[in-house]
C-alpha cells in the first residue's frame, strides 16, 4: 500500500517522463527528444489558439464581432494561429491510424507557414521509419493527458514546466552530447540568483536551449518584477540546438526574435554586434581549440590582451566585457584552468583584468555538475562599474567562495546544487556586495569556504585566481565521522567499478553481434 501511495504522489512531470521513455524503444535520446519536445510544442500552442478561439467564437464583450478564423486577431493577442488540421484535437482524433506520422509533420509545417517566427524552427521527424506508429499515436494520448485547467496561464506553465523538466531528462540520458544543449538547472539558478536580472538587456551568445533567458524570467516573475522589463538577445552556432531554444521561449511566451542562429558563432559572425547588455549569463563551450582564433588577430574585442589560438576561454571573457554597458556585470562559467593558466599570454590577461577592476567574485564549483564534461569549472562574475551606486564600492578585493565540497549526487555520474546550496553562496556574495546598513547581514569571511581578497594579495600570488588559495582551510571538525566518509568513498568507487563492467559488457555484446553479422 506504501509503495503505491508513494506512485501516486509522484510528480506529473515524472510520472510523464517515466511514461514516455517507455514509448522509446529503439531511438536514440537524441533524436527521441525532439519527437517529444515537439508534441509538447505543438499541444502548447494548439492549447492556447483553442482558448482564444472559444472566447472569439462566443463573441462576447472586447470579442464582439471578431472573426475566429482571422490570423490578426492571434497575432493581436501574441498568439500563434494553428490551421484546423494542425490542431491538436485533430491529431488526438487520428492518433490510432498507421499514418499519424505524416499527420504530425504536415501539421509542423502548416504551422509553420502561418507563422514566420517558427520557420524552421519545428521538427518533421514523425514519419521516420525507425518511430512506431502505435507508440507515437500512444505518446500523443500521453501528452493529451496533461491537466492544464482552462487558462492559457496555467496552460504555458504546466508545459513549459514539463518542457524544461524533460530538456533535463534528455539531457541525462544522452550525457556527454546532451551537455552540449543543456546548462544544469542548479547551475542557471546560482548565476540567475546571483547577479539578479530585475531590469535590461540581457544577453546570452551561447545560448543552448535557451535555460539562461528561461531563469531570467522566472527570477523576475518570482520577485513580483514586471517581466517586459527583461528583453533578451541570444546566439547559437548548433541550429538544432537552437530550435529547442525557440521553443523553449516560445512556450513560456518569451520573446525571441533576437535569438538568432549561425552556423559560423558568435566570434566569427557576432550577430549583436552593437549590442550593449547590462546582463551577460552565458555557459560558454570550455576549452575551445578550433575557435578561428588565428582569424582575428587583430579584432576590436580584444581589449586585455590578445586570447591564443590554441584556447578560447579568454577569447569569450573579452568578448562578454565588450558587450556589457559601462554599469554591466556578467556572470558565466568557465573551466577551472582558466583561474591559473599561463600559456600563450594568458597570465598577462589575467592580471590586466584584474588591475582593470573588473573581476567582482569567483566561485569554484563541485566536479561532476556539468553532463558533457568531468574538467572542473568555476564561475567569474564581473562588473565595469564596481564603484557604482548601486552597490558599495569594491574595486580594492575580489570576493573568492569555494564551493567544491556543496551539493549531492542525483547519480553515479551527475552532482547537482540544493537550494540551501544556492541560497548559501548567493547569501555570502549579496552581503559581501552591498552597502552595509541595518537591512543587510554583515558580511564575514569564513576559513575553507570564502574570503574578501585585497587586490594586493592577488597580485603577490601572480594573479592566480583559485579560490582555494584565498580562503584557506575550514577549521577542524571535532565529531568528523571518517566511518561514514569511508563508506560514501566506497559506494562511489564501487559505482565506477560497476559502470566499467557495464561498459566492457556493452563491448563484449557489440564484438559478438559483428562476428554473427560478419
Amino acid at each position: 500500500m506504501a509503495k503505491k501511495k508513494e506512485a501516486q504522489e509522484e510528480p506529473l512531470e515524472k510520472q510523464l517522463w517515466k511514461s514516455a521513455d517507455k514509448l522509446r524503444k529503439n531511438i536514440d535520446a537524441a533524436e527521441y527528444k525532439h519527437v517529444v519536445l515537439g508534441l509538447i510544442f505543438l499541444k502548447y500552442i494548439s492549447d492556447a489558439f483553442e482558448e482564444l478561439y472559444a472566447k472569439l467564437n462566443t463573441g462576447e464583450g472586447e470579442y464582439a464581432g471578431a472573426d475566429p478564423e482571422d490570423k490578426d486577431e492571434y497575432k493581436a493577442e501574441t498568439v500563434f494561429f494553428v490551421p484546423a488540421d494542425a490542431r491538436w484535437t485533430h491529431l488526438q482524433s487520428h492518433a490510432k491510424q498507421p499514418t499519424i506520422g505524416k499527420t504530425v509533420d504536415e501539421a509542423m509545417d502548416a504551422i509553420e507557414q502561418e507563422n514566420t517566427s517558427l520557420k524552421g524552427v519545428l521538427p518533421k521527424v514523425y514519419a521516420r521509419q525507425n518511430l512506431d506508429p502505435t507508440s507515437l499515436g500512444e505518446l500523443i494520448d500521453l501528452i493529451s493527458n496533461i491537466t492544464l485547467g482552462d487558462a492559457k496561464s496555467r496552460s504555458a506553465d504546466v508545459l513549459g514546466h514539463v518542457f524544461e523538466y524533460f530538456l533535463g531528462e534528455f539531457a541525462l540520458a544522452e550525457g556527454k552530447k546532451g551537455g552540449q544543449f543543456y546548462t544544469p538547472r542548479s547551475v542557471v539558478e546560482l548565476l540567475i540568483t546571483m547577479l539578479e536580472p530585475y531590469q535590461g538587456r540581457v544577453l546570452d551568445p551561447c545560448c543552448g536551449s535557451g535555460g539562461m533567458f528561461v531563469q531570467s524570467e522566472k527570477f523576475v516573475a518570482d520577485h513580483q518584477g514586471k517581466i517586459n522589463d527583461i528583453s533578451i538577445y541570444g546566439q547559437e552556432s548548433n541550429q538544432t540546438t537552437w530550435r529547442l531554444a525557440k521553443m523553449n521561449l516560445a512556450i513560456r511566451g518569451i520573446d525571441s526574435s533576437q535569438v538568432k542562429w549561425n552556423n559560423e558563432g558568435s566570434f566569427l559572425n557576432d550577430t549583436h554586434k552593437d549590442l550593449k547588455a547590462d546582463y551577460i549569463i552565458a555557459n560558454p563551450p570550455f576549452n575551445v581549440s578550433d575557435w578561428s582564433g588565428d582569424l582575428l588577430r587583430k579584432d576590436g574585442r580584444w581589449q586585455y590582451g590578445i586570447p591564443p589560438t590554441g584556447n578560447a576561454n579568454y577569447a569569450w571573457i573579452q568578448h562578454f566585457i565588450y558587450h556589457l554597458t559601462p554599469s554591466g556585470q556578467a556572470g558565466f562559467v568557465l573551466a577551472k584552468g582558466a583561474l591559473t593558466s599561463k600559456t600563450s599570454g594568458e597570465g598577462e590577461i589575467r592580471k590586466t583584468l584584474v588591475e582593470a577592476g573588473l573581476i567582482d567574485c569567483i566561485v569554484n564549483l563541485p566536479a561532476k555538475l556539468f553532463l558533457n564534461t568531468q574538467i572542473p569549472a568555476s564561475l567569474w562574475f564581473l562588473s565595469r562599474n564596481r564603484a557604482n551606486g548601486k552597490f558599495r564600492d569594491r574595486r580594492d578585493e575580489i570576493l573568492f567562495i569555494d564551493a567544491r565540497n556543496m551539493g549531492h549526487l542525483i547519480n553515479r555520474r551527475t552532482r547537482e546544487l540544493s537550494p540551501d546550496d544556492i541560497q548559501t553562496i548567493t547569501d555570502t556574495y549579496h552581503n559581501w556586495r552591498n552597502p552595509e546598513d541595518d537591512s543587510n547581514k554583515k558580511y564575514e569571511d569564513i576559513k575553507g569556504f570564502c574570503n574578501a581578497t585585497p587586490i594586493e594579495r592577488v597580485k603577490e600570488l601572480d594573479y592566480v585566481l583559485t579560490p582555494g588559495r584565498y580562503v584557506g582551510l575550514a577549521e577542524e571538525v571535532d565529531d568528523f565521522d571518517f566511518a561514514e566518509r569511508f563508506n560514501s568513498l566506497k559506494a562511489e568507487f564501487e559505482g565506477q567499478l560497476e559502470e566499467e563492467a557495464e561498459l566492457n559488457q556493452r563491448i563484449l555484446e557489440n564484438l559478438a553481434k559483428v562476428k554473427i553479422n560478419g
